[in-house]
């Protein structure tokens, strides 16, 4: 059997040119960045009036024996447009962190794989180096400004935003800086964020242009004065210059699938500690310029589709008409208590015991947000008749199909049942509704989610969230909706809690407000925005041989 790694390589990519071609973008509308990545003119959304399909890939909650998300969204693009739709596929861009962390590279895997994968997990066409550039030099400004006299009246200790870097490195969590005396700045409790968990990453996410990017820059609270008014962006006046580095960056790129799908990939929010989507602009552009676009949401529903549905449909209008639920026998016997060395017989008490995950996720998609779904169940060779039998069963029950996929072994032709399904489930009418109105209280909206998508008894608000809360909605922001940072492992804040817990409360203990992104953030239980490396980082395995070729990163 061939490796992702070597798969990729046994398979010559389209020109972007060509790319390009086939989904109606002129050659004149393209940065190309080499033969095989381009960025696209955003001239480009005002050519086309029509809207496509939008269809959402999310997946149960994530275990070490996985689950398969990005690699069936790119096998059932691949898939629709071999039963002749014309489909387009929308990713995030990885972050290195995951790269040379634990999870490695996050371009799909086997016959279903974007690329130039190596290219896509490392530098790209350098989104992520101008969207960190960016936020640094709001914070140098900021620290300038203090530096000069602090004109605002700053409080050092209420700064808010954090310098980045795209790497986990937990040594930068809680750092000391501006020491060295007068000269070189005012000493502070300081500490770095992971760009994809910055404001920055989600204002680049959620901006459909550049005017709208320099006014979401513009917003950005970035600390609070010694009398409690907040300190933007704007009274730094950074937005010009922040814009003027994010330019190029906010053009969405394009890239392909092996079978040579149109694919556009752009930006990358985590979705534990961010809101898990690609751009705005990549998601317009996959509507624009295909009748079917295929997109993912970070993690599992919980959290990558929950942000989806309430906070970038809420702000945006999208509406999707169907929902993937990608599953595996093998991580669904992981929920039932099975370690992973232990799922390959045939084991239908695990399994019965870790079904309730995917069922949950299940019912939120169809009964609390009113979309139709399927579930695409990954099929590993050690998966039994009856164990599929099982999940179909219990799937039926709820009224939702399952689909066997085959995409890392077939590619799109490992798909296409998949396909048709879809394809059905896009002509139903649906009932869209988002799972909290947007004039709830914050601490409502936080509420409804704990409960009606998590399953737990509700939040608890640590006496520092409360204050946190309080102020936010007396400065105004009550009416945006709510991005809880949690663990991506259970539904609850408790990631040993497997499965589908009950009777947890999720802790609240600090919440802020991203007001260039339109949203507040709510950390809970031990959630960080500075992950760490594991013992053995998958960095240890990345190796480049004589002739340039990059290795390891699958």
């Amino acid at each position: 059997m061939k490796s992702d790694l070597e798969i990729a390589h046994s398979v010559q990519l389209k020109e972007i040119r060509e790319v390009a071609k086939s989904c109606g973008i002129a050659e004149e509308k393209l940065s190309c960045y080499g033969k095989y990545k381009a960025k696209l003119d955003l001239s480009l959304l005002k050519e086309k009036q029509k809207e496509g399909k939008l269809v959402l890939v999310t997946a149960i909650t994530p275990t070490p024996a996985g689950e398969g998300k990005t690699t069936t969204t790119i096998g059932l693009a691949d898939a629709l447009r071999r039963i002749g739709k014309n489909a387009v596929v929308a990713l995030r861009e990885p972050s290195l962190g995951p790269v040379f962390g634990i999870k490695g590279g996050a371009t799909g895997g086997g016959y279903a794989q974007v690329g130039p994968f190596e290219d896509i997990n490392l530098h790209f066409t350098g989104d992520f180096h101008a969207i960190g550039t960016a936020n640094n030099l709001l914070c140098a400004m900021l620290d300038n400004h203090i530096y000069q006299g602090n004109a605002l009246g700053i409080d050092p200790r209420r700064i808010t935003i954090r310098r980045c870097v795209d790497m986990n490195d937990r040594q930068l969590r809680y750092i000391v800086d501006g020491l060295g005396g007068k000269a070189n700045g005012t000493p502070r409790e300081d500490g770095y964020d992971i760009t994809v968990a910055t404001e920055m990453m989600a204002v680049m996410c959620m901006a459909t242009s550049y005017t709208d990017l320099k006014e979401r820059c513009s917003r950005m609270i970035v600390a609070y004065t010694y009398d409690d008014k907040p300190v933007t962006a704007g009274d730094l006046k950074a937005q010009g210059a922040m814009t003027a580095l994010l330019a190029e960056a906010l053009k969405p790129n394009l890239a392909q699938t092996l079978e040579g799908t149109p694919a556009f990939v752009h930006c990358g929010p985590f979705a534990n500690i961010a809101h898990g989507c690609n751009s705005v602009l990549a998601t317009k552009f996959a509507l624009k310029f295909g009748d079917y676009a295929v997109t993912e949401a970070g993690f599992g529903a919980d959290l990558g589709a929950e942000k989806f549905l309430d906070i970038k449909c809420r702000l945006t209008g999208f509406r999707p008409s169907a929902v993937v639920i990608v599953a595996t026998v093998r991580a669904l016997k992981m929920h039932g208590g099975l370690k992973k060395t232990e799922l390959d017989g045939e084991n239908l008490a695990a399994l019965e015991a870790g079904l309730p995950n995917l069922l949950r996720h299940v019912s939120n998609i169809k009964n609390v947000y009113g979309l139709p779904a399927v579930v695409a169940l990954n099929r590993f060779p050690t998966d039994t008749d009856a164990e599929i039998a099982l999940v179909m069963d219990k799937c039926k029950e709820l009224g939702v199909n399952t689909v066997l996929s085959t995409v890392w072994a077939d590619g799109g032709a490992g798909g296409i049942s998949l396909a048709e399904e879809v394809v059905r489930l896009c002509d139903e009418p649906n009932d869209f509704a988002f799972a909290y109105e947007s004039d709830l209280t914050v601490k409502e909206k936080i509420n409804a989610v704990a409960v009606k998508i998590y399953g737990g008894k509700g939040a608890v608000f640590t006496a520092d969230a409360e204050k946190q809360l309080a102020r936010l909605e007396e400065l105004g922001f009550g009416n945006l909706p709510v991005c809880i940072a949690k663990t991506q492992y259970s539904f609850s804040d408790d990631a040993s809690k497997i499965g589908a817990p009950e009777n947890f409360t999720v802790t609240v203990r600090n919440v802020k407000v991203s007001a260039g992104a339109g949203f507040i953030v709510a950390l809970t239980g031990s959630i960080m925005t500075m992950p760490g490396l594991p013992k053995v980082p998958a960095a240890e395995k990345v190796d480049v041989d004589e002739n340039g070729v990059i290795s390891g990163l699958f």
